[in-house]
């Protein structure tokens, strides 16, 4: 499970570096792709497998779910990590997630998010988790 918040920096080629308790689960390869709200996704391989079959059962027919798939699917990308515990992020990902110097990457159980810390300082208000957590018990979840 990925849990935590670590600041670094992307350098003028597109290297990042992983910091090691994400390293320690992930392994030398793992699968890095666009995600919501303007981050990119990371996966292990065993869960992007997994997504993958999600991916895979949904229906050809609908045009959002065609979408969806092509979302996730066109834009991703297996990564290595080099001898300095870097990946090298793809140009196209990181004009997504607009990242070009400042990066957090958190830790958000199966998955890792990347962000570019302006959008990130952006995404992390929390003003209203009093009403988040309010609608959360619709889903199921009681604290």
């Amino acid at each position: 499970m990925f849990m935590g918040e670590y600041n670094h920096t992307i350098d003028a080629k597109g290297r990042l570096i992983i910091p090691s308790k994400f390293r320690e689960v992930l392994g030398d390869e793992f699968v890095v792709t666009k995600g919501l709200d303007g981050c990119l996704f990371v996966y292990d391989n065993q869960e992007w497998t997994a997504f993958e079959e999600k991916l895979k059962n949904l229906p050809l027919m609908n045009k959002d779910s065609r979408k969806f798939v092509r979302f996730f699917l066109a834009g991703a990308a297996s990564v290595e990590v080099d001898k300095q515990g870097r990946i090298l992020v793809p140009a196209v990902l990181r004009e997504f997630a607009e990242l070009d110097k400042d990066v957090v990457l958190v830790g958000v159980a199966s998955r890792i998010e990347i962000w570019s810390k302006a959008r990130w300082e952006e995404a992390s208000e929390y003003d209203d988790m009093e009403d988040i957590a309010e609608h959360m018990s619709e889903l199921g979840l009681m604290i």
